[in-house]
């Protein structure tokens, strides 16, 4: 009988991955494979691009009080900055099928949010609201209030007390469900960051968000010398690299970009198949918020050089 082999795509790359608990895997050592890479590195689509400075948004909507601004478009998420005028709030509304997410980035927002008491969340607070639970964002004092929210890829669901807001391409029907999302140890409705962290001294939890659909990590730390340029960090399989930096400074380096400081406010995207690398800058402490879809996704990294974020 003849004899065969098992040819791999020239593009494919060598290199070592960790298996994830949260993919029904065990945590172990190292495993080198050969790892799918793009032979071209994905483009960015806008709204998606390696850097949105938070100064460049504000600046482009001076003088306004309500505005909208993308900032990534995804498959499993969307996200945007929110500027809402005092004294405006949102419709109440909820999502069929995973959580929301906001960062408080200026003013005050009270947030109602169906089965909890009301509270007023001001910059630093990180809130999310469960799937299928109707919420309310309210700006409260005199200043418009200034968010960063992540939402999912999915139409608007209406309390059946409300009119629905005409949507392109969907018609709303009377219809039932059962069921809905909730809290527990790890998913809290809102940390203060600034309170309980940065003036309490207390550490942030490693993990702000977490369901089998999308997961905010905390990484807060002291700088970091830079890598060798021959550390090239890690890529995602199937799911881009996304965060936001709460606090501080971070220095990223994404494949087929310079390298760039980012600061408090900011908001980076590394598509997938790309490389990318992220240390703590700056002089003090910073934190970043790593924002995935699939928690657990699969990262790659160098062969032999297995770690990092």
């Amino acid at each position: 009988m003849r004899s065969w082999k098992w040819r791999w795509p020239a593009q494919m790359l060598a290199a070592s991955a960790l298996l994830s608990p949260a993919a029904g895997h065990a945590q172990t050592v190292a495993i080198t494979a050969w790892a799918p890479k793009p032979s071209q590195l994905v483009r960015y689509q806008a709204p998606n691009r390696p850097l949105w400075r938070l100064s460049d948004i504000r600046a482009r909507h001076a003088g306004e009080a309500d505005w909208s601004e993308p900032v990534a478009d995804t498959p499993s998420f969307v996200a945007r900055y929110v500027s809402m005028a005092a004294g405006k709030s949102t419709e109440p509304v909820m999502f069929s099928d995973d959580r929301s997410f906001w960062v408080v980035e200026a003013g005050q927002i009270r947030f109602r949010i169906d089965g909890e008491a009301p509270f007023v969340a001001a910059k630093g607070f990180l809130v999310q609201v469960p799937a299928r639970t109707p919420f309310v964002l309210e700006t409260v004092g005199s200043e418009p209030s200034l968010r960063f929210e992540v939402t999912p890829a999915e139409p608007l669901i209406f309390p059946i007390s409300e009119t629905p807001v005409p949507q392109r391409g969907v018609s709303y029907i009377k219809a039932s469900f059962k069921g809905r999302g909730s809290y527990d140890a790890i998913n809290r409705p809102f940390l203060d960051f600034q309170k309980d962290v940065v003036q309490d001294g207390h550490p942030p939890p490693a993990t702000f968000l977490k369901d089998p659909y999308m997961s905010v990590e905390v990484f807060r730390g002291t700088p970091q010398a830079l890598p060798p340029d021959t550390d090239w960090g890690h890529f995602r399989a199937n799911y881009p690299g996304f965060w936001f930096v709460l606090e501080g400074r971070e220095n990223f380096l994404i494949e087929g970009e310079r390298p760039f400081t980012a600061e408090e406010g900011d908001v980076v995207f590394a598509p997938v198949g790309r490389f990318h690398r992220v240390t703590s800058g700056g002089e003090g402490m910073s934190t970043r918020l790593a924002i995935n879809a699939r928690p657990g996704n699969l990262h790659w990294y160098q062969s032999g050089k297995a770690g990092g974020d």
